[in-house]
This record gives C-alpha cells, sequence and structure tokens, in this order.
C-alpha cells in the first residue's frame, strides 16, 4: 500500500485561501530563520552560551539509542548522522522489508523543533508533491507559485521513500531545493528549510537526471538483509516490544543544537573552530586521489560485479571539499578543537557506499599505502616545510607591502625545519629584509629534497610562484 505524503495538500487553493496563506507563510518562513539565526551565534534563547560539551553527549547519545533499536546498522547509524552534522542527505538502498523506513523515522524522531516531511514517490506525481499546491488565482495569471505551508520546502527534514519511481520531471524540480536549499519554480524563488533529506530505494535507476540526484546525495548505503541468526533474534526481540515502529527516545535531540552543530563543522562559527592543519588537509587531499584511482581498476578489471555500476568513479570537487566538514564533523564528536590524521579512515563514511565491504578496505589500504611512505622517508617532514614557504609567498601574494617586512613576520605555520630556522643555519642570520627574501625563498626550496613524486610536484608548483609572486619585484634585489 502506497504511503500518502506526510501533509496532504491539495492541488490548488480557492481565492478565499489565498489571503490566509498570505500572512501565514511569512510567520512561518521568519520563525525559521529566527531559529537558524539563534542557532548561528552560539547562544540559547536566553542569552545563555551553548554547553557545547551538552551537544556533543546529546548526538552521541542520540546515535547510540538508535543502534540499539535498529539491530546491526551501526556503520549507516553514524554515517546519517555524520551527514546530518554536515547538513548533507543520504540515500539508502536495499530489498525491500529491510526497515529503512522504520531506520529513518527513528532518526528523525531523535530531535525536537524540527519539521519532517515524509512521501512515498510514484511516477504519477507532479512537483507540487513535494512543493506544496498550486495558488489558483496566480495560475490564473500563468505565474506557478506553490504554497508551501506544509511542504518538504518548510521542512527541515525529509523522508523520500522509492525516490526513483519519480518521474524525471520531479526529479529535475529536487535538484536546487536539495542542493542550494531553494525552490526555484518559474518566477517563484524561494529560500528552503531543509537540512537533511534521507532518501530509500529497491533499484538505482540510472539517467543523465537520476545521476545528478546522486550527486545531490553525498552520503549512500547498501542495506543487506540480515541473515546471521543472532542478529534475526535480535531482531525478533525489538519487533516484539515495539512491532517495528519507531519508539520516542527518553531524551530527544534539540534541532536549533544540530544546526549549531552544523555551523561549527563547517567553520561558520567564529566562536568555536575545529582546525584542520595544510599537512592534513594536503594528506587527505593525496589519500582520496589515490583512492580514486584504486577504485577506477577496480571497475576496469571487474566491470561483470552487479554493485560496480558506473563506468567510471569520479569524486566531485564538492565532494572533496565536504571531506573536510567530515573530518571536522568526527573531531566535533570526539570533543576535539583539531582533527586529525587518523581521522581520514572514516572518510569511507563519505566517499564509500556503506555496506560495501570491498570499497571500505580499498580505502583503508589507500590510507595505508600513503600512510607508511611518507612515515618511512619523512615525508611528513618535508610537506610541513614546504607547505611554509607556500604560506609565505601567498601573504607575499596577496599583500605586497609585506616585501619590505622582515621574514619572521611572516611565517603563520609552525614547522620543525621553518625557513627562520633554516636561514639562521644556513645564511647566518635571524632574519632577511626584503632585499634577499627571493634568494631566502629559493634557496630554501633547494635545501628540500622531495622523496615522493607528489611532493616533487609541489616543490615544482613553488618553484614557479616564486617566480610569480617576485616577478614585479626585480628591484629589491
Amino acid at each position: 500500500m502506497a504511503m500518502a505524503p506526510f501533509f496532504v495538500l491539495r492541488n490548488f487553493l480557492a481565492p478565499e485561501d489565498i489571503a490566509k496563506n498570505a500572512t501565514l507563510m511569512p510567520e512561518t518562513t521568519t520563525s525559521f530563520f529566527a531559529r537558524t539565526s539563534a542557532a548561528s551565534t552560539g547562544h540559547l534563547n536566553g542569552g545563555q552560551p551553548r554547553n557545547t560539551a551538552a551537544i556533543i553527549a546529546d548526538i552521541n547519545e542520540g546515535m547510540e539509542f538508535v543502534q540499539e533499536r535498529v539491530v546491526n546498522r551501526e556503520e549507516v547509524i553514524e554515517q546519517i548522522f555524520l551527514a546530518m552534522l554536515i547538513g548533507e542527505h543520504v540515500l539508502l538502498e536495499s530489498r525491500t522489508g529491510v526497515g529503512k523506513t522504520l531506520l529513518a523515522e527513528q532518526v528523525f524522531r531523535m530531535f525536537e523543533g524540527a519539521r519532517t516531511f515524509k512521501v512515498q514517490a510514484s511516477k504519477e506525481q507532479q512537483p507540487d508533491t513535494y512543493f506544496g499546491g498550486l495558488l489558483l488565482e496566480e495560475l490564473k495569471q500563468g505565474r506557478l507559485i506553490h504554497n508551501t505551508q506544509g511542504s518538504l520546502v518548510e521542512s527541515e527534514f525529509g523522508f523520500i521513500d522509492e525516490i526513483f519511481d519519480a518521474n524525471d520531471y520531479t526529479l529535475r524540480a529536487l535538484l536546487s531545493l536539495l542542493n542550494e536549499r531553494e525552490l526555484i519554480r518559474g518566477v517563484q524563488r524561494m529560500q528552503s528549510s531543509v537540512h537533511t533529506v534521507i532518501a530509500a530505494t529497491n533499484y538505482l535507476r540510472l539517467s543523465e537526471i537520476t545521476d545528478a540526484l546522486l550527486d545531490r546525495f553525498l552520503f549512500k548505503a547498501l542495506i543487506h538483509p540480515d541473515k546471521d541468526a543472532f542478529f534475526q533474534y535480535k531482531i525478533s526481540q525489538q519487533y516484539l516490544k515495539n512491532l517495528g515502529n519507531a519508539i520516542e527516545p527518553p531524551k530527544k535531540i534539540q534541532y536549533a543544537d544540530l544546526a549549531y552543530a552544523t555551523r561549527i563543522v563547517r567553520g561558520e562559527a567564529p566562536e568555536y573552530s575545529i582546525q584542520t592543519s595544510p599537512e592534513l588537509v594536503y594528506f587527505m587531499n593525496l589519500v582520496v586521489r589515490h583512492y580514486e584511482v584504486q577504485r577506477n581498476r577496480m571497475l576496469q578489471e571487474r566491470p561483470h560485479e552487479a554493485h560496480l555500476r558506473t563506468k567510471d568513479f569520479y569524486i566531485s570537487p564538492r565532494t572533496q571539499a565536504k571531506s573536510l566538514d567530515v573530518l571536522r564533523a568526527i573531531a566535533f564528536l570526539h570533543g576535539r578543537t583539531n582533527a586529525e590524521r587518523s581521522d581520514i579512515p572514516k572518510l569511507h563514511l563519505l566517499l564509500c557506499t556503506a555496506g560495501i565491504a570491498e570499497e571500505k578496505a580499498l580505502f583503508q589500504r589507500s590510507y595505508d599505502t600513503l600512510l607508511k611512505m611518507y612515515q618511512a622517508s619523512g615525508a611528513f617532514e618535508q610537506l610541513s616545510s614546504l607547505l611554509t614557504l607556500e604560506d609565505v609567498l601567498a601573504r607575499l601574494r596577496h599583500d605586497p607591502a609585506l616585501m619590505s617586512k622582515p621574514i619572521t613576520e611572516l611565517g603563520s605555520t609552525q614547522a620543525k625545519r621553518s625557513i627562520v630556522a633554516w636561514a639562521k643555519e644556513t645564511l647566518g642570520v635571524a632574519d632577511a629584509t626584503a632585499a634577499h627574501k627571493r634568494r631566502l625563498a629559493e634557496g630554501f626550496l633547494q635545501s628540500i629534497h622531495p622523496s615522493t613524486e607528489d611532493l616533487k610536484s609541489l616543490k615544482a608548483h613553488l618553484e614557479q610562484e616564486i617566480k610569480t609572486v617576485f616577478a614585479g619585484h626585480a628591484e629589491h634585489f
């Protein structure tokens, strides 16, 4: 039996309803932005500073509660909570009856102060199923204007069951809502409240439109039926207790706290910063690139396997950038204010399909391979030194007035072998004047002998950067 939309909307509104909607809709929009603004300040409604440790504890406890309630789905649940922390969407794929709906409903049940939109997609549906009914008077004027009250547009959470049953016209209409969080329909443009959507499907339908849709769901999971006798027993116990329904948790997470946590992990909360060092970012990108190459090699060698369903594997720049948010989210959940190198293996939750063990193992091998190579060759120290120079060159390029200042005022990255330390050891000076900067930069760069191809490439880029930065300052030399 098909599940009707959680909010049942008429396709068109009569004229007498338009005035009512005109007064109701601004209130709804204002209340949403008021909550968002309050979350962004890091303070509760009473003006008291938020207890970040309490927020972290609440989120971790909520995740543990769902893991206890939904048996043997720990990895997928961790993936969903990470997606919610960075404000992204999740696609769950499985055969029928595996519990995708229960999982989504239990996750959303953990939050208070958020609106949830639920619908089962079908081929007959039009965009108004998701965006709200069309205003009849506007339609008479040839304008498509949706009454968005109670729709996905004004909901923080959404669950779309059997999403690939929807027609391409409707899926295309959803793209901007999922990505830019904006309703764009004809002349109507409206910011959306959507934070996270969980979509479920029993199959993948690949086309130009669905390929774009899949890109909106950064987190993906393939859920396998449990055939192990122990887990089947645990599932039976849960069914006997709750008849397969989501239950109310003993303690809920405030949506305002989730919204604030999202600002933290995105780097949008100046009062609470989670640091990612340049060396960590550079090494993470190397691991991601290595994994992408290995995944494509696997596709070429084993194209017949069912789960290898694309001609090539591509990690978009947007997804790679979101990897930094995931690293900060992991650090946040552990109560740290800095991301660590050991957090990188957890990126499999973003870059791999949860439930496909081979993808996770391949990502782990990419990390282990590069880690061992960099540790054995001293490449991490070389990387730190090269990025120290890159930081100084970036400062000089951004503000040419710094050419006349001592080199000690330019460095911001602490490195074991810093430019200043090299100058003292090699040139016998504690500083370098403007006239010496190019000679100092070139000498420092030449003193580094990269032990990996990646670092050789970085050194070559910096050689060119030195020429560019100092091209207009030949008078100093």
